[in-house]
């Protein structure tokens, strides 16, 4: 699936799984808060995408869907802040989630 055909729902879900494998353990409680987002059959289907992508493609597909969606830095801020949050679910907020939020913080900003 390209990104240019997903629901927002879909690249939200995509975004917090890239997010939640930044440090190479998606641990339960991440998963649990993408699917509270999600519904089970669309987390299913972007996890199946996003195991298939490179890390190339993921930042090709989220850059494209916040501009397929016309994320605003309003927007952006907002889903900044849940990827935050998704990291601090397992009560540590380590090296390279802070890395890959500070990473993600600067493609996300598009002009």
């Amino acid at each position: 699936m390209e990104s240019n055909n997903w629901s927002k729902e879909e690249m939200i879900a995509y975004i917090l799984l890239f997010a939640a494998n930044s440090n190479f353990i998606e641990s339960n409680k991440e998963r649990n808060i993408i699917i509270s987002k999600v519904d089970m059959d669309t987390f299913q289907r972007i996890h199946d995408e996003f195991g298939q992508d490179n890390d190339y493609q993921s930042l090709q597909k989220i850059q494209n869907g916040l501009i397929q969606h016309n994320y605003t830095p309003e927007h952006i801020d907002q889903l900044l802040t849940e990827i935050k949050l998704l990291f601090y679910a397992d009560g540590e907020f380590d090296h390279l989630e802070q890395h890959m939020f500070l990473y993600l913080k600067r493609i996300m900003r598009i002009d």
